[in-house]
């Protein structure tokens, strides 16, 4: 079967206002950039996301921030997104922050089928608040409930027209678990192989899981932020 759609407007054109939307990736690396500046584009609002981190201001998901396409978020860390912190404060944003781990057992909980686990991360805090508590052992644990989305936007490496991916390196974080966890995923690939090209023993997400490939247009490769300091001694010699 041929997944692969002409373009990354093509592959996100059914999106609608409501739904929940899974988007892969951790900071800025491994996210499905192109397929994120198409549902900008596309107009949608009023979706509730799903994602490790929201991007920064002006990239990634802060694009779909400063667009007013999110209602909702559900996600781990948020700290390099201002935009976010004042559309949360004012009241014209839900979120909802939980471990990192967490999250990421959420998400693979929900791709196999299990409802709801429990926790010792966050006993105590107000992560436990409104959540059934538990004693196992004479240890507290906290049950979470598995995230599943509509759709999830995830960004492989290489892909064929099966549906068949591989991830490069960190690009491999939160993208193979959401690629499981909803009802149509969308891989956008750097390179579209054909069937058979890619070593069974190489492939990270199985077809099976995946509706729709889009190789993606362009990719900025942007970091967060850099850092940059002088080499060790150059205080001392006065070079750089």
């Amino acid at each position: 079967m041929n997944k692969v759609f002409k373009s990354v407007t093509e592959a996100v054109s059914d999106i609608r206002e409501g739904q929940k939307v899974m988007i892969g990736g951790f900071g800025l690396c491994g996210i499905p950039e192109n397929l994120i500046r198409a549902l900008v584009a596309s107009g949608v609002k009023g979706l509730h996301t799903i994602s490790n981190n929201m991007g920064i201001d002006g990239a990634g998901m802060g694009l779909m921030l400063e667009a007013g396409m999110i209602a909702s978020h559900v996600g781990s860390y948020v700290g390099e997104n201002k935009l976010l912190e004042t559309l949360v404060i004012q009241g014209k944003l839900d979120l909802k922050l939980m471990p990192q781990g967490t999250l990421a057992e959420c998400i693979r909980a929900g791709g196999a089928g299990i409802p709801a686990f429990f926790t010792p991360a966050g006993v105590g805090t107000i992560v436990a608040e409104g959540k059934e508590t538990r004693e196992f052992d004479g240890k507290k644990y906290i049950m979470e409930r598995a995230l599943t989305a509509d759709f999830a936007l995830v960004k492989a490496w290489k892909g064929d027209r099966q549906g068949n991916l591989v991830y490069r390196k960190t690009a491999r974080n939160f993208n193979p678990m959401m690629a499981t966890a909803a009802k149509v995923t969308i891989a956008e690939v750097e390179h579209l192989v054909e069937p058979g090209e890619i070593d069974p023993d190489n492939v990270m997400t199985p077809g099976i899981f995946v509706h729709r490939v889009v190789v993606g247009e362009s990719f900025s490769r942007q970091i967060e932020r850099r850092t940059v300091r002088p080499a060790a001694g150059a205080a001392e010699t006065g070079t750089k």
